[in-house]
């Protein structure tokens, strides 16, 4: 099994730093948690997902991490529940495996889910068997049943025969026998019985091979090349997307008493009231808006620790997300707060009263609207939830950490930049009333074509704090498929809707490779939908295009050739421990990839598993200009529409054979990766 040393000072310094700490963390066990991801599905786009949603998991709940099991364990449970989340489909392949270690995952899959997760546990991770019992919610004594009988079906399935006659009475003894784990007058006992009976002989040993080949084939396995930087782009690309500035609004007015006085007597006669004083007396546009809609009312709960009140002014809540509504005034210093949605706040009662199949959405700081510009002590934002799962519910908020704002007006062109800085740290508590808002589901049955591949609209849902729709992309041809999806806004009953960059992603996979999509735009407020304009943006396309270069080391380097109308460089190949490889392509202007998907073969024609991948590349908006990425913060909220595209890729070659290096003797193309701009739109009717 893979084995995994935790450095005994890690937890203290993941707890102290940022998601890219968790990060490392994944990364120094990537093998053992990619081959335990591996066990529950064969598309890689779902272990990349499982790995990317588990390292922000872990973050958000770290500060809940009590010490009861250890710090692998808990993250393991998290990996675990993550990878059941993302159900796998029998029908999606995999190519960048051995053929042992397909052979190994398919028979795997053949197991029984109980079966298949007591055996991964035990002999891929690890896991002790009360640990195990403890993640699987059941006694040491039952998980021997689903792990007895997954060892049998795994040794018909890895072709060690079909038919064993070994005395049932004695199976109970196998596991603890080969695990030296029996007590001794039982160990006798079956020992005793061993030696007279030859068909228990026989079966404990076929049952006994099984766990070395499994050990082995574990063993032997390799990761993909570049798996873990997928991950990390990811990870980047949700923390610079947190300086995306909002747009400014218009300063609200003061009224007078007397004024208000008026205008209730006008309330009285003409039911207008309410949307004159909201206009007038609530400053955040999105939370006036709501108020005015009858979605919600004031709250304005609050809570002091080391001189920072925190004021909860709203809830607004529905089938999508619980939206909160704060301020947070700085009473000593000139200080601005934000709410740290990395581990600085929790539910106390999440698990009680909030769905778990939903993701909490990302806002991020608004610091260009004028109420978070008129003090310098005082923020007001908003942080989502996961919505309820009954009507209404009281939310036990814990706040333990608020985000310090750096504002730096150095900027040339005037514009408002910001860092995190120290954070402030005390116990703010809130018991927050809700009221779950009723959302609207439409069915719809529209279908259109991109590039040849079928992409369905299949329902939309219009909830108070966000509208959503759902499209299903079908990847029926052979050598083409779509595996993202941006659209620009929609449009309904005339009244267009901006996407949320942050709230769009990828919802469940389908046979075939395909996928359903989730795409979230703003409110819509008004009357019943009648006409529906959905306007594209861009894809991501993955285009299969095989191509193999023989890699002649008689000849120097660089050595050139042609790939997807560009010419690509082998800049040059080092042998030694390891061996190392330099792939470049500087021409961006009419290229027509981003990514290149290949493999490295060696001298016999197999492929080299053993892979280090590290990339530099260069980040192009809609126009053709281009963007450091050097630069820190790189801009994204200000790029149309960006590309990224690689322009050297430098691979490490480890070997398996301690006295032999490895000599790539081939360069093997399978696929590349570009993005189509679309200037298309699809009209739905709902009559």
């Amino acid at each position: 099994m893979i084995q995994a040393k935790i450095d005994p000072t890690s937890i203290t310094r993941i707890k102290e730093k940022d998601v890219e700490s968790i990060f490392d963390w994944f990364e120094q066990h990537q093998r053992l948690f990619y081959t335990l991801g591996r066990c529950y599905h064969r598309h890689r786009q779902q272990l990349e997902e499982g790995f990317y949603r588990s390292i922000i998991k872990v973050h958000k709940e770290l500060p809940r991490f009590n010490g009861e099991t250890s710090f692998e364990m808990w993250v393991t449970s998290i990996f675990i529940h993550i990878c059941r989340e993302l159900s796998d489909n029998s029908s999606l392949q995999v190519s960048e495996e051995g053929e042992s270690s397909q052979d190994l995952f398919r028979a795997l899959d053949r197991l029984k889910a109980d079966e298949k997760e007591a055996v991964v546990l035990t002999y891929v991770k690890g896991i002790p068997r009360e640990e195990l019992a403890h993640l699987l919610h059941t006694s040491v004594e039952k998980v021997k049943e689903p792990l007895f009988s997954g060892i049998q079906s795994l040794r018909k399935e890895m072709g060690f025969g079909l038919s064993f006659n070994g005395c049932k009475e004695y199976h109970k003894y196998y596991i603890d026998y080969l695990e030296r784990d029996l007590d001794r007058p039982k160990k006798i006992e079956f020992e005793m019985h061993l030696y007279h009976c030859q068909n228990c002989q026989e079966d404990l040993g076929t049952f006994q091979d099984v766990l070395v080949s499994l050990a082995g084939k574990i063993e032997d396995f390799h990761m993909p090349a570049g798996f873990m930087e997928n991950v990390k782009d990811r990870l980047k690309a949700k923390e610079k997307h947190r300086q995306k500035k909002s747009k400014k609004r218009k300063k609200m007015v003061l009224i007078f008493a007397s004024v208000c006085a008026l205008l209730i007597a006008i309330e009285v006669f003409t039911g207008s009231f309410t949307n004159l004083y909201y206009t007038w007396t609530e400053e955040d546009e999105q939370l006036r808006t709501f108020l005015q809609q009858g979605l919600g009312k004031r709250l304005n709960l609050e809570a002091e620790s080391n001189g920072v009140k925190i004021k909860i002014k709203s809830v607004i809540a529905d089938d999508i997300q619980t939206l909160v509504f704060y301020e947070i005034e700085d009473t000593a210093r000139d200080n601005q707060y934000i709410m740290n949605d990395s581990g600085g706040f929790y539910v106390e009662n999440e698990h009680e009263i909030m769905s778990r199949k939903a993701y909490p959405r990302y806002y991020p700081p608004d610091l260009t609207s004028d109420i978070n510009n008129k003090e310098k002590n005082v923020y007001q934002g908003k942080i989502s939830l996961l919505p309820l799962t009954k009507d209404e519910g009281t939310v036990k908020l814990k706040i333990k950490t608020l985000q310090r704002l750096i504002r730096d007006s150095s900027d040339q062109n005037n514009i408002t930049v910001y860092e995190h800085g120290a954070p402030e740290t005390g116990e703010w508590n809130f018991e927050i009333p809700v009221t779950k808002q009723p959302s609207i589901e439409y069915e719809l049955d529209q279908e259109t074509e991109v590039e040849g591949i079928p992409i369905r609209f299949d329902k939309l849902m219009i909830a108070p704090t966000a509208t959503i729709l759902n499209s299903s992309i079908h990847n029926e041809l052979p050598v083409k498929r779509i595996e993202f999806l941006n659209l620009d806004h929609i449009t309904i009953n005339n009244k267009m809707l901006k996407t949320d960059p942050y709230s769009s992603y990828l919802l469940s996979f389908q046979k075939n490779n395909g996928f359903t999509f989730q795409t979230s735009f703003a409110p819509f407020f008004g009357e019943k939908p009648k006409d529906i304009n959905v306007q594209f943006q861009s894809i991501q396309l993955t285009v299969e295009d095989h191509k193999m270069i023989e890699l002649d080391d008689t000849k120097e380097y660089p050595q050139t050739f042609e790939y997807a109308g560009s010419t690509i460089s082998i800049d040059n190949v080092e042998v030694g421990d390891p061996t190392e490889v330099v792939i470049s392509n500087h021409e961006i202007e009419n290229r027509g990839y981003e990514w290149i998907q290949f493999n490295i073969m060696d001298k016999d024609e197999k492929e080299i598993n053993s892979m280090e991948m590290n990339a530099e590349g260069v980040l192009v908006d809609i126009n053709g200009i281009e963007y450091d990425m050097d630069k820190d913060p790189v801009p994204y909220e200000e790029i149309e529409q960006p590309r990224y595209f690689f322009t050297v890729q430098t691979l490490k070659l480890h070997s398996n054979s301690a006295d032999k290096n490895v000599i790539p003797k081939k360069l093997e193309i399978y696929e590349y990766s570009t993005t189509k701009y679309l200037d298309k739109n699809v009209e739905i009717s709902l009559e």
